[in-house]
């Protein structure tokens, strides 16, 4: 594993980086707002290195710097950009094609940041369709924003999570998205294997 640091507008970044041997391309995900890069989900994906996936897991300015509470989303995606921008040029440059994505806030970044960025594909998990009782503030407009760039886009999703359901997600996003059911909640912490399992099901649909 390699441990970049990244300086941002908003502060320092730090990227772990597992590369493939012969890699097929790279996945880059990050934390959630109540977490770090720790997530059962997140550790246990790192098994599709072993599948010939680069990966890497982005810890955000503000885990960095010790913060518990996360920024507003602009903030969010302000350090997002230059990240990716030091992982995809340079002697760093990660494989393509190259999927960003993330749990919960870090989904949501990596929706909205995907064009930005030139991703050629986004992995949501746990993305926050809308907070928990509140099925009325919708945030499905972020994950539009991929489909509208016709990019793939995975989520997968806790069959009890309550920032909404698979059936919840499909709904509000249609066919176009590629929405996978897995046990538990918003968390994925009993069941990390339905992540991976899932994970792998759809990255093998992207190359060869």
């Amino acid at each position: 594993m390699s441990v970049k640091e990244i300086e941002t507008p908003v502060g320092t970044a730090r990227a772990f980086v597992v590369r493939a041997k012969d890699p097929r391309g790279s996945v880059v995900l990050s934390h959630g707002a109540g977490g770090g890069i720790g997530a059962k989900d997140l550790v246990a994906l790192a098994e599709i290195v072993a599948e010939g996936w680069t990966y890497v897991l982005v810890e955000q300015p503000w885990r960095v710097a010790g913060k518990r509470i996360a920024p507003p989303p602009k903030v969010l995606d302000t350090a997002w950009v230059p990240i990716i921008a030091s992982l995809t040029s340079g002697r760093w440059q990660l494989p393509r094609p190259f999927i960003q994505g993330g749990r919960s806030a870090g989904a949501r970044v990596a929706c909205r940041t995907a064009v930005e960025v030139g991703a050629d594909a986004v992995l949501a998990l746990s993305f926050p369709l809308h907070p928990p009782g509140k099925p009325e503030k919708s945030r499905a407009f972020e994950a539009q924003l991929v489909l509208d760039a016709e990019l793939p886009l995975a989520i997968v999703q806790g069959d009890r999570d309550p920032f909404g359901s698979p059936d919840d997600v499909r709904e509000a996003l249609g066919s176009r998205a590629h929405v996978f059911r897995a046990r538990g909640d918003h968390s994925f912490s009993k069941h990390p294997e339905d992540v991976v399992d899932e994970v792998r099901s759809w990255l093998n649909t992207l190359t060869p």
